[in-house]
């Protein structure tokens, strides 16, 4: 019997292939209770400019209730900013705040490890609450989702750049035929989708650029994206962890057995998967746990998930004055993030100083998640590993 036919076929997770011609589509997941829980937004602050624009006049119409405070830069509100106070509203703030502005400088930088590219992207900040994230280190106190309206000068930036590095003339780590370009560095778009069509726009544009691919990363499944037609543009990529991992540091995300349960759907739909095993953070039990993990995506994932797979392995990557913020409201979380004697100083790309694990440590640990692969899931190419 052919191998394939013997694997799990996965059930679609939300339906939408059993909608028949002519009937009613299901109600938009945006207005839902799931995606109200993840962002009731009460308060808005917003440069002018930003509410002026037709994306934040389209915003606003979306939030008839909200308080506006208009500011004269969305990177300088002392209400979120700097205010040590708001470290125990942590989780309050990412629900129910949203910065609108606008983002003068467009540039798109090399990377040449996830993407060949980072766009400049929609959004800085996010509604989730993962205690690792490094996007809150610049922030200050508070890091709710700040949406950038100017979506049109966005788009045709990227659509210049583009076109200007015409095809892609050698393969590598990134991407065999296009040029890739992360349109999430800061954010995650699949949260932004819920109350901004920036998302939408980002995904159309790439779907006429048949030279490059739209990438982003994802720990929230948003089934309204499955509407958005990439015709295999975009890369979405599922960031999964052991479930006891995701229970303690991934805060307000998707269950990670929802995200992998997508995969089938958002092929379906279009869209290139592959998997972010990411952070891989060390602590008794890992190896183990890392092995039920990819265990269960070899049983769950169909056949024509498997065949265009591939994955990242990202080890953690932590910082002290992020420590420190966590100390202030997810303090549990630190007992495993934060292990100064397995951690060096690192000195990132943006200038940030990070801890990480030591080189020997880190060596070791990227070389025993190769083995598990292999073992458990030895269809899942692994891209990229750091």
């Amino acid at each position: 019997m052919d191998k394939a036919a013997e694997e799990p076929e996965q059930q679609a997770l939300f339906g939408w292939a059993d909608t028949e011609p002519g009937q009613t589509p299901p109600q938009a997941f945006r207005d839902s209770p799931q995606a109200r829980r993840m962002l009731d937004v009460r308060e808005v602050y917003a440069e002018p400019a930003a509410l002026d624009s037709p994306r934040g006049r389209q915003i606003m119409a979306r939030l008839p209730d909200a308080r506006v405070t208009e500011v004269p830069s969305h990177w300088n509100i002392p209400a979120l900013h700097g205010n040590d106070g708001n470290i125990g509203r942590w989780v309050r703030i990412k629900t129910e705040t949203l910065v609108l502005g606008v983002k003068h400088s467009l540039a798109t930088r090399p990377n040449g490890r996830s993407a060949d590219w980072i766009a400049p992207g929609p959004s800085n900040g996010c509604a989730m609450a993962c205690a690792y994230c490094y996007v809150p280190r610049r922030k200050g106190f508070a890091n709710p989702i700040t949406l950038f309206t100017n979506i049109e000068a966005i788009v045709a930036h990227v659509r210049r750049h583009v076109r200007a590095q015409g095809p892609k003339t050698e393969p590598n780590q990134c991407d065999p035929e296009a040029w890739v370009y992360d349109i999430g560095e800061n954010g995650d778009c699949s949260v932004d989708a819920l109350v901004s069509d920036n998302t939408a726009d980002l995904i159309a544009a790439f779907r006429g650029l048949p030279t490059a691919k739209a990438s982003f990363a994802t720990k929230f499944v948003n089934p309204d994206l499955l509407a958005l037609d990439p015709q295999g543009r975009t890369r979405v990529r599922f960031s999964v962890m052991p479930a006891d991992d995701a229970r303690l540091l991934d805060i307000r995300t998707s269950p990670v057995d929802e995200r992998i349960a997508a995969a089938a759907d958002f092929v379906d739909a279009g869209y290139e998967v592959h998997f972010n095993l990411s952070p891989v953070v060390l602590r008794p039990g890992w190896q183990r746990d890392w092995a039920d993990l990819l265990t269960h995506l070899d049983d769950v994932l169909p056949a024509r998930v498997k065949a265009q797979a591939a994955a990242e392995v990202i080890m953690l990557t932590h910082n002290q004055a992020l420590h420190e913020v966590n100390l202030g409201w997810h303090p549990r979380a630190e007992d495993v993030l934060w292990q100064p004697e397995a951690q060096e100083t690192k000195r990132s790309q943006n200038g940030a100083l990070n801890v990480r694990y030591s080189l020997e440590i880190k060596q070791q640990s990227l070389a025993r998640v190769r083995q598990l692969i292999a073992t458990h899931a030895p269809w899942l190419r692994v891209r990229y590993a750091f």
